[in-house]
């Protein structure tokens, strides 16, 4: 049985999970230790050396890179197809999938920065939330004009399109940032939160939520790391959140991308 090191509330690993559910494959699932304060060694870092979750371990091969662990699985199991067929159909459902883990990613990891890990209080706080939900709203413009008339953002048929976007419409809702549910992103988000694998990917995403109560006092204590890398770090300097950025480097509590060894 394949191995999949990942964090509940990780939208990465979230929709290797899905998909990996939608095509009857078993996991077993594992959660890095020190994976929060930048210190995970072993079999974890072996797989994927940039100490990221979601790694892949099956039998003798190592995967890393969410999109590159989608592809692993719909290589080694091709049935049901999470692609659509078409050239045109599987490069548009590839370009959502990235905006969604580059752009749309950013501003739930922000917020999660503030309600979690309490990086910023009172004006500041609310200045950076009123930003994300502008942000989000714009984001869902773009996905609704993805989705057109169809039911799916995958075309015909639930598929990668789909399980790529549904874990940052579920995290987005978490900080009261939903779509209306009227709306078709909002018709959307029901269809596919109704869907066996996406309703267990996004209870245990809930689940893990209580664990985050003392992320905070962890973190002020320099035992948790956040990692600050590439959109991220971008989203919260145009967001407003420079000087949260300068005090974490100050605390050491904010970390950057692992290096490879």
């Amino acid at each position: 049985m394949p191995t999949l090191y990942e964090h509940p509330l990780s939208p990465y690993a979230q929709k290797v999970k899905i998909s990996a559910r939608e095509k009857g494959v078993e996991l077993t699932l594992k959660t890095p230790d020190g994976i929060g304060a930048g210190t995970s060694q072993g079999e974890f870092v072996a797989a994927n050396p940039r100490a990221e979750v979601p790694a892949l371990i099956d039998g003798d091969v190592r995967v890393f890179d969410s999109t590159i662990i989608l592809e692993y699985l719909e290589d080694k199991y091709p049935a049901p197809p999470m692609l659509p067929a078409a050239p045109a159909a599987r490069a548009k459902v590839r370009m959502i999938e990235d905006v969604c883990d580059t752009h749309y990613e950013a501003i739930n990891w922000g917020l999660g920065e503030i309600a979690y890990f309490r990086r910023a209080s009172g004006a500041k706080a609310a200045e950076i939330q009123a930003r994300a939900a502008e942000q989000t709203a714009r984001i869902h413009t773009w996905l609704t004009r993805q989705l057109g008339q169809a039911d799916w953002l995958n075309g015909d048929s639930f598929g990668w399109g789909d399980l790529a976007v549904v874990p940052y419409v579920n995290g987005s809702a978490g900080f009261g940032n939903a779509p209306d549910e009227g709306s078709a992103l909002g018709r959307w988000l029901t269809r596919v939160n109704a869907r066996p694998s996406v309703a267990q990917t996004a209870k245990e995403a809930r689940d893990s939520i209580a664990a985050m109560a003392q992320v905070a006092n962890v973190l002020e204590q320099g035992l948790f790391k956040r990692e600050y890398r590439d959109h991220r770090l971008e989203w919260m300097m145009k967001t407003g959140g420079v000087e949260i950025v300068l005090d974490g480097l100050k605390k050491d509590n904010i970390r950057f991308s692992h290096d490879f060894e």
